[in-house]
């Protein structure tokens, strides 16, 4: 049996290295200061998504909300296997917070239509919240499975998954369409091919061809390239109010920067007394029992 299956993607800044050039005075986070990538976990997400295609057959559509620089991952994509990209992007997405995110991507996934497994990141590196796919599962009334693994088997319509929880793991199953949160444990993504590059090396969306003089063709011409949908909250018929920074209730409090600073340090004698004493003390302290 074939199975459609939708991935939520999406891009962000590399948090990992991040430097006092990349803080504003504020205490956030300067995107533009640092490299765009593909979230590591959707990365995972991905491959299950094509896993199960090579297993079961199937279609990949991958979708993603940002500006129109996160076209490259969609690019990245098609470079892996993916069947189907499209790009949310408007300027009326922009601010929006987990809930106005679920909100554009559930219904993303409705004009999509008909799908049997949505596969998503546990969670992105940027806001390390792991609430935009249980929300969007909410949203659209289906099943859902977080932090998965492993997919042990799928049969018709049931799909039974190892999770990660405290302390060990647990099987569950459960009966399609579900939403599934996947773990950077599940998988090493597999590189992108070849062939695939060649062929969706110049994939973009149209507005990136009307932007490019390069890619411009002859009138009436169909340009092959503009491949990647772009859609935005007019094709989504998605109300304005609900999205971007209108429809996000999050707001930020404070901001603290926080400088780690050297500390008082000892020097342990390289003993059996002197690793003793150490744990002593650490016992006494609380620290480990």
């Amino acid at each position: 049996m074939k199975y459609n299956m939708i991935v939520l993607v999406k891009q962000v800044p590399d948090t990992q290295n991040i430097t006092g050039d990349a803080m504003t005075p504020e205490g956030t986070v300067n995107r533009a200061k640092l490299p765009a990538i593909f979230n590591p976990e959707d990365l995972n997400a991905l491959e299950e998504a094509l896993k199960i295609k090579d297993k079961y057959g199937g279609k990949v559509t991958v979708i993603t909300m940002g500006p129109p620089r996160a076209a490259e991952i969609l690019r990245e994509s098609l470079f892996k296997g993916a069947d189907d990209v499209i790009l949310l992007s408007d300027k009326i997405f922009a601010g929006a917070d987990t809930l106005a995110t679920s909100y554009a991507l559930s219904l993303a996934v409705k004009k999509v239509g008909e799908f049997d497994i949505i596969l998503c990141g546990r969670q992105a590196i940027d806001g390390d919240t792991a609430q935009v796919g249980p929300q969007t599962a909410e949203k659209l009334g289906v099943n859902q499975v977080s932090y998965v693994d492993k997919i042990i088997d799928i049969k018709d319509k049931k799909i039974t998954i190892e999770r990660s929880i405290e302390g060990g793991y647990e099987e569950v199953a459960a009966t399609l369409p579900v939403l599934l949160t996947v773990t950077d444990e599940a998988n090493d993504p597999r590189p992108s091919a070849a062939k695939k590059v060649l062929a969706f090396k110049r994939a973009m969306t149209p507005l990136e061809a009307q932007s490019n003089d390069d890619d411009y063709v002859n009138a009436g011409e169909k340009n092959s390239n503009v491949i990647i949908k772009l859609w935005g909250h007019e094709d989504l018929g998605a109300a304005p109010e609900q999205c971007g920074l209108a429809g996000s209730p999050t707001m930020v409090k404070e901001i603290e920067s926080v400088v780690l600073e050297a500390r008082d340090f000892k020097n342990i004698d390289k003993s059996k007394d002197g690793i003793e004493s150490l744990i002593r003390e650490l016992m006494t302290e609380h620290i480990i029992g």
